[in-house]
């Protein structure tokens, strides 16, 4: 399969999605009686875009992006360590600022990773095997069912193995978190109908992945 602009152009936003993300996530915010991470308002859209990369591109190509994304959140924190490490300038004051918000610890970073592949790739996994299933029908009862499985598994592991034992753990957080990331996989339908339609037709391709091999660590086939 040749790689056409608009799969960078998907591609780009998803990793720009996931590693703003990442930033922000070390904030928490209440909405009325609600906690969230402030990543709420921008990771659902990583897996819209993995929505949109599985249903249009197939699982193959899902899965060397969710790896392409992997890389990309692990050489920014390799490089924001790199950062923090460097002696600060002698009139500069913001190097407490900067570790509180860049210097991620060995567990947030673990539970970030592990939480983002699980998630990812249990995502694109659900939604090839539905699309075969449904013979590529009703399509938002794969992107929402998909959102369902990968942001719950998700938001479990983050949120468990980053916070538990502290006192950020706040259990009824992982039910917020996964609720409000659903909501917005069902807000977002509409636009996730014009884009896959969108890009079928300008890319003349619809994937179906009956022979692929579902295992997430075989990058190349």
């Amino acid at each position: 399969m040749n790689i056409s602009h608009r799969f960078v152009v998907v591609v780009a936003v998803f990793v720009t999605c996931l590693l703003t993300a990442n930033v922000i996530a070390v904030k928490m915010i209440s909405l009325g009686p609600f906690i969230f991470f402030a990543a709420i308002i921008v990771f659902p859209l990583s897996y819209i875009f993995g929505d949109v990369l599985t249903e249009v591109y197939g699982y193959r190509r899902a899965r060397q992006v969710i790896w392409l994304g992997f890389l990309c959140n692990l050489i920014f924190v390799i490089l924001a360590w790199v950062g923090q490490i460097l002696p600060p300038a002698s009139f500069w004051d913001g190097q407490a600022a900067y570790e509180r918000i860049l210097g991620y610890t060995p567990r947030l970073l673990a539970a970030s990773f592990i939480g983002y592949l699980v998630g990812e790739f249990a995502n694109s996994f659900v939604l090839a095997k539905m699309k075969i299933l449904t013979r590529g029908r009703w399509l938002w009862t794969r992107t929402i069912s998909s959102t369902i499985v990968g942001e719950g598994l998700d938001t479990v592991i983050f949120a468990t193995l980053a916070t538990i034992g502290t006192p950020s753990f706040v259990p009824v957080m992982i039910l917020h978190q996964w609720l409000a990331k659903t909501a917005i996989e069902v807000m977002a339908t509409p636009g996730t109908y014009a884009l896959v339609n969108f890009l079928k037709k300008k890319e003349a391709i619809d994937t179906y992945d009956y022979e692929t091999n579902f295992n997430p660590f075989t990058v190349v086939e």
